[in-house]
This record gives structure tokens, C-alpha cells and sequence, in this order.
């Protein structure tokens, strides 16, 4: 076996390295991330050392010889090192083939891992860790000082708002007839929706009516009937687009009407056509999105998705009180250029409903237990 030490930045950049001198193949046989003294004290640079191996390939001649011989032989100890670097080549073969290795911040001054190791386990984009520690770690070298737990917050607060500068943020305002809320089964639509028509009354004293089209469920109906009975608001229910039209021309009278759609799968394309057919998107009509903050990134996006040919206006973030992760909510604000009316965090009506804005999500992005 060959072996070579590389000394770089970061493990991206060893990686790399190793890559090009032995091709996909080579193991890494150990790593040591090392600290240089810096100047006075101050700006203490971290690098990694790495020793990587390759296996030189066999000749036919070669392969018919035994690679151990009676003279040769392998104790336990020789043994279990072996199995051990043949685990290691098989895992780091795979990170080796990786196009995009995930983003190394141990290169950064050891003031700054806390900042980063934070927004790492919230799941925030790569890219925006990236370009956060870049600044603070430039600001920091300007001028000669290491920053406060604070003021790198602080500094993390000023680009992450920048991030999010043109997006609307806050409730619904009201003005149009109808509004709709659409989301997945599970995520809290019905009480969502009980919590903003509560507000309309207590709050602008509009008179509400609801239609539900959520008819799969029997508990659905009488879940939002029992929130109506409360509101003195009446609830139509809709079987079909006939059924819908008809629910609008009765409640024609109200202010206000709230429109409550059925939860199904909506990473199914055939759920998404039946809704299209059963709910006329032209009218004087705002459409909210609910979606729970305790989902996978990953599903979040299959369903926001399906439902990019409708006219979302903005995001409803659910179950905030269920979750410690906050980093996907920002990730998809930001990729889906789309802002939130609201985050709940319980089932009590009204009481448990927040107009967003953009220093809560902030907020519950870099401080601990901002949700509590």
C-alpha cells in the first residue's frame, strides 16, 4: 500500500487532494485536525492532516501467490487492524464519490463553533452557514478581535434578515371573500382555520360562514362544526364542485367565508387534480398553505411542489411546539421565495396562532428554547 500525509484547511480540501493522487480508491487511514498559534493569541487557524493509503493493483502473476505464507503470519492484533481499514475504506470510498461534501466549519476560530455548530443541528442550508461564518470570521480578522457570543449572533441575525427582506410576512388582512387553506392530512388544518375565523370576529368583527370539503372524515365535519357553534358561524358542506357552488351562493351573505379543504396525500398527483376540479381558484379568493414544522424537509418539498400551480399566497407553519428544528422553515421561505401569515404552537383557539414576522423565525433559529 502507498501512503501519503496531506495537510490542508479543511477535510474538502484533503479529499480533494487524495482524490486526484489516487483516484477514488485511496482509504483514509487516520485524520488530526491540528492548531497553529496564531498572532498574540488571536486568530488561531485550524487545518487537518490525513494520511490516506492506496492498494497498488495486483498483477495476474502476483494474485497466484498467497498473499500471507507460512512464513508470514497475521496475529489478532494485525488482524482487527485490517478489518478495521477495510470498514474505513468502505465508508470513505462513498464520501470520496460524493459531489457535494456537506460544509466543514471546523476551520473557523474556536470562539465561532458554537454559533455554527447551533445552526448546523437546525438543519439551516449549507450555503447560508457558509456565508455567515465567511462574515464573522472577515469581520473578526478586520478588526483583530474575537467577537462575543452575542455580537456573532448579531451578525447572523443582519444576513439572515437580508435573506428574507422581500418576502410578506403576517396574517390575513381580510379584504377578499374567501379564504383557503390547503395543506396535508395531519397538520392542523381545521383548528388553523378555526383560530384566524375567531380572529376575524374578535378582531374585525366580521361575520363568518365556512365551507368544509373535507367529507372523508366524519370527525373533520364535527371537529369544525363544534369551532363554528362557538363562532355562531353556519358550516356548508361540500360533496362535489356542484355541492361548492351551491355552499358559496348560501353563505353570499357573510363577510367572510373560510374555506376548509380535505387533508390527503398531496404527493400524489390525483389528489391535487380532484381539488383543481372541485374549487373554483378564480374567485375573489386568498389560498394559504399549511404545513407542519415537525416534517421532513424533503416531504415538505414533494408537497409545496404539487401545489406550486396554485395561487399560494403564503406558508402556515403548524406544531412548532412539537419541534426543536427550525432551519427547514427558513430553507424553504427562502428557495420558494415565499413568505408566512402565521406559526401555531397548540391547539387552543385563538390563543395559539402568531402573525409571523421575521424576527420570531429568526429568533427561533438562534436562541434556545425561543419556542417555549
Amino acid at each position: 500500500m502507498k501512503m501519503k500525509k496531506y495537510t490542508a484547511d479543511t477535510m474538502v480540501q484533503a479529499m480533494e487532494k487524495i482524490r486526484q493522487d489516487f483516484g477514488e480508491d485511496s482509504v483514509i487511514l487516520s485524520s488530526t485536525i491540528v492548531q497553529s498559534k496564531g498572532i498574540l493569541g488571536l486568530f488561531k487557524k485550524k487545518s487537518v492532516e490525513v494520511v490516506a493509503g492506496y492498494d497498488e493493483p495486483i498483477s495476474p502473476k502476483e494474485k497466484t501467490v498467497p498473499l500471507f505464507t507460512e512464513h508470514v503470519k497475521r496475529d489478532s492484533g494485525q488482524e482487527a487492524m485490517i478489518d478495521e481499514l477495510k470498514k474505513e475504506m468502505k465508508e470513505m470510498k462513498q464520501l470520496l464519490k460524493a459531489n457535494h461534501a456537506p460544509f466543514e466549519f471546523h476551520q473557523y476560530p474556536e470562539e465561532m463553533q458554537a454559533l455554527l455548530t447551533r445552526l448546523s443541528a437546525q438543519e439551516l442550508n449549507d450555503a447560508t452557514i457558509q456565508k455567515i461564518a465567511s462574515e464573522i470570521f472577515a469581520r473578526m480578522k478586520a478588526e483583530k478581535v474575537d467577537f462575543t457570543a452575542d455580537e456573532q449572533k448579531k451578525i447572523a441575525r443582519e444576513i439572515l434578515k437580508e435573506e428574507l427582506a422581500d418576502l410578506p410576512f403576517g396574517g390575513v388582512h381580510f379584504k377578499k371573500k374567501y379564504v383557503n387553506v390547503l395543506g396535508p392530512t395531519g397538520v392542523g388544518k381545521t383548528t388553523t382555520i378555526a383560530k384566524i375565523a375567531a380572529r376575524s370576529l374578535i378582531e374585525n368583527k366580521r361575520k363568518a360562514g365556512f365551507v368544509t370539503t373535507d367529507t372523508y372524515r366524519i370527525a373533520a365535519i364535527e371537529q369544525l362544526r363544534t369551532y363554528a357553534n362557538l363562532l355562531q358561524a353556519p358550516v356548508e358542506v361540500a360533496y362535489n364542485d356542484t355541492d361548492f357552488k351551491e355552499a358559496l351562493k348560501n353563505l353570499s351573505a357573510k363577510d367572510i367565508v373560510f374555506i376548509d379543504t380535505a387533508g390527503r396525500n398531496y404527493k400524489e398527483k390525483k389528489f391535487v387534480e380532484d381539488l383543481k376540479k372541485l374549487i373554483d381558484f378564480k374567485l375573489e379568493m386568498e389560498s394559504y398553505l399549511v404545513l407542519s414544522a415537525t416534517t421532513k424537509e424533503s416531504d415538505m418539498r414533494s408537497i409545496i411542489d404539487q401545489f406550486l400551480e396554485f395561487p399560494i399566497k403564503q406558508f402556515i407553519f403548524t406544531k412548532l411546539d412539537e419541534t426543536e428544528t427550525f432551519g427547514p422553515v427558513f430553507n424553504l421561505l427562502r428557495d420558494y421565495n415565499m413568505g408566512i401569515a402565521y406559526v401555531a404552537d397548540g391547539q387552543e383557539v385563538p390563543e395559539d396562532l402568531e402573525e409571523a414576522t421575521v424576527e420570531k423565525i429568526l429568533t427561533l433559529l438562534l436562541e434556545e428554547g425561543a419556542h417555549a
